[in-house]
Order: C-alpha cells, then structure tokens, then sequence
C-alpha cells in the first residue's frame, strides 16, 4: 500500500522526536517548539552543504507541521511551485497555511529573528481569528 503525504509527515515528525530525546520533551505541545528552536540555534553552524540542509528542513519542519495538525487540526498537500508540503488549518470556514520547511530553513539563515515559537503564535493567532471571521492567510 503506497504510504500518504500525511503518513510521510508523521513518520518523519515522530523519528525526530524519538532522535533528539536527549534534546528536549519532543512531545507535539506548543510548548516542545521551544527545545527545537534551541536546538537549529546550536546545529545552525554545522548545516555545511545543500543536501545536509535539507535533511534538516525536512525533520524539524515535519515536527513543526506536526504541533500544528495535532493542536489545531488541518490536512497536508502538497505545494508543487515550492517543492515541500504545506499544512492548512480551517477548511472550508476558513484557511490558514504554513510552510514549515521554509521556516526552518530561515530559522537555520537568519537566526533568532526566524524564532520558531514567535512563528507559530502568528499562526495560532490566525487560526484564532479564522475561527470568528473565516479569516484566510498563509503565515510566513
């Protein structure tokens, strides 16, 4: 049986937090994206080449998509243009997006001004307003 965007996900969420155990509680709260924006802050300098950053992108960014879908629900799909999946949250009364990868991939360039908690709170905000308005809007 051919294994689903959404089973690729959470295997990839779940092995990074099994991984990094001795990291942080990796245990899908809100509160969890704490020891990981810790932890891209100390490997940042270690990401050396296109294929390592990637690798990187990839797990912490399935365990961002993963908080979200287990805290406010949502389905993956995936965003050809941008060769990475997207989660969206709301639909039909309302849509927000994220692209996780591209954050970590920020988080890994920019430092603490691509803050992964400070990400998802906007996106958590988002959320909050779609549910009373029907509010739409990828965060970035």
């Amino acid at each position: 049986m051919p294994r689903s965007l959404k089973d690729d996900v959470i295997s990839t969420a779940e092995s990074f937090a099994a991984n990094f155990a001795d990291r942080g509680n990796f245990d899908f709260s809100v509160e969890s994206l704490r020891p990981l924006d810790d932890l891209l802050d100390e490997i940042s300098d270690f990401v050396t080449d296109d294929e390592h950053l990637d690798s990187v992108c990839s797990m912490a960014g399935c365990y961002v998509f993963e908080v979200a879908r287990r805290n406010y629900g949502g389905e993956y799909y995936w965003a050809a243009e941008k060769e990475q999946p997207v989660l969206i949250t709301g639909e039909p009364a309302f849509s927000i997006s994220i692209f996780a990868f591209d954050k970590v991939r920020g988080r890994l360039a920019n430092g603490s001004e691509d803050d992964i908690p400070f990400y998802f709170e906007g996106y958590v905000q988002a959320v909050e307003e779609g549910k009373k308005t029907g509010y739409n809007a990828t965060i970035v």
